[in-house]
């Protein structure tokens, strides 16, 4: 074992730390995400295209959970109980597990969550691909800049003539055509509070305001008009992210009921979501006349029907949860325009940039080009991201809270229901450690909360650049977590 310039160096070229041109690209979601791993669900073999976090598959939804033994809280309780380990506390007790050759060059930091005190470390300040990570600076930056109550709009408005409507997109992916009882987020049913908006709803609102105005037949038009730049990720590839547009039903995919962790999705996002607005109004006994059109809605176009996504709050624990980059977009797309910048990729790197240093989190080196963590070029130290978890575990900013709660709980829930189990050799995490968790190609990373054994919060950020398999890379990275979570070492 090497300290090497770029991180802890296990047999491997510390050179291979820098990004590599050409790699291929992670996870979806069935979601959509960079590193999925939902419940029962599997992912592609090592070194294909939209590779994922978890067990390699053929990402289609496996059964059932595991039973794992729980050793501590599930939820840590917000007082800090004793001191902050030592450095040499961690680094004693963290031991051989940093020597594990499928680990690659590492680069990672342990931080005190309560006052964000760096611990321990090697190449923390070292730029790293973040992957998934990514969603992590996303999610702080929008929820710095939105209110808590706030909501994406989808509505539907009057045409430039008599007889003419717009259906008009507000930026909301998880717009759904499905009906409630079959809503299913990581296989599990929806509450009242995570229930997203409804095309169904839609329809019927839209229906009653034009038969109170005696109309019963109208020309449909849609409005995709508030993004700009691009309308494809870089990695895009129909399967791990949809098309990049703010009208969209079920996240574009082609089978909203689909249980595949990259499933396929259609090409014309809005197109379809159009399309199935008008049927659910001619279910309602409005007449659509031929195919809808692409148009611009008036600024002052009066509205016939609107529904509303669940609050941000809930956007962005779905978003870390299931790693969902569709929606990590999007997010990013209402954060930029909330700071007043172009809802296109650069705009919304623009606005996570800034408001991550207004915050006061570390930047320098941070390179970001999406708000997904699906674009290869992207860096993020793994100080900045222990420095994110520890403000948004900070009693000074209750506001960014949901950055903690929405992220997956180890054998339990989202990327990582399928780790950290009984014979995982890391199974001391289960219920503990919380964290988003990150893979592309030769990049395995996971940052999150664990608490230690006597009861301190402490923030931590794993970044692997290797050639080991990604099961192997994800294994050894967990068995170091879990020895953060043995150590009382003051």
């Amino acid at each position: 074992m090497a300290l090497a310039a770029g991180g802890l160096t296990v047999g491997v070229d510390p050179a291979f730390a820098q990004p590599t041109p050409g790699a291929s690209q992670s996870s979806g979601h069935p979601r959509s995400g960079t590193d999925q791993h939902r419940p029962g669900t599997s992912s592609a073999p090592p070194g294909t295209r939209g590779s994922h976090d978890g067990q390699p598959g053929t990402g289609k939804r496996r059964g059932g959970h595991r039973s794992v033994p729980v050793h501590g809280p599930v939820l840590a309780a917000t007082d800090q109980a004793g001191h902050a380990p030592s450095n040499h506390g961690l680094q004693q007790t963290m031991g051989t597990t940093l020597q594990d050759k499928s680990l690659g060059t590492l680069n990672f930091a342990v931080a005190d969550a309560a006052t964000g005190e760096f611990l321990f470390g090697s190449g923390e300040s070292v730029p790293a691909v973040p992957a998934s990570t990514t969603k992590l600076a996303t999610s702080v930056a929008a929820l710095s800049l939105l209110p808590a109550d706030f909501r994406i709009a989808t509505k539907v408005v009057q045409g430039a003539k008599p007889g003419e409507i717009t259906l008009v997109g507000g930026g909301d992916p998880t717009l759904t055509a499905l009906p409630a009882d079959q809503i299913r987020i990581g296989g599990a049913p929806v509450d009242a509070e995570s229930a997203p908006a409804s095309m169904a709803d839609l329809a019927e609102r839209t229906a009653a305001a034009l038969k109170a105005a005696g109309v019963t037949s109208v020309k449909l038009g849609y409005d995709t008009s508030l993004y700009s730049g691009p309308l494809l990720h870089k990695e895009h590839d129909a399967t791990n992210i949809a098309a990049v547009t703010p009208l969209m039903v079920d996240e574009g995919r082609i089978d909203p009921r689909s249980t595949d962790e990259a499933p396929a999705r259609v090409f014309d996002p809005a197109g379809q979501a159009a399309d199935s607005f008008a049927r659910f109004l001619t279910a309602q006994g409005i007449t659509v006349q031929g195919k809808p059109a692409q148009t611009t809605a008036g600024a002052d176009a009066a509205v016939l029907g609107q529904v509303e996504s669940p609050t941000i709050e809930r956007l962005v624990e779905r978003l870390l949860t299931m790693s969902d980059n569709t929606l990590a977009e999007a997010v990013a797309r209402q954060a930029a325009i909330a700071a007043k910048q172009p809802a296109s990729f650069d705009g919304g790197v623009k606005a996570v940039t800034d408001a991550l240093g207004k915050l006061g989190v570390p930047m320098t080196g941070v390179v970001l080009n999406d708000g997904s963590g699906l674009n290869k070029a992207n860096l993020i130290p793994p100080i900045t991201l222990v420095k994110l978890l520890a403000q948004a575990s900070s009693p000074d900013h209750p506001e960014l809270r949901p950055v903690i709660t929405g992220l997956p709980i180890a054998a339990f829930t989202g990327t990582l229901v399928n780790r950290y189990g009984a014979k995982s050799g890391a199974a001391e995490g289960a219920g503990i450690v919380r964290a988003k968790t990150g893979t592309l190609a030769g990049v395995i990373t996971l940052a999150g909360t664990v608490v230690d054994n006597d009861g301190r919060v402490l923030a931590f950020a794993m970044m692997t650049r290797t050639t080991a398999g990604p099961d192997a890379a994800r294994a050894a990275v967990d068995r170091i977590v879990a020895r953060i979570i043995a150590c009382g070492c003051q």
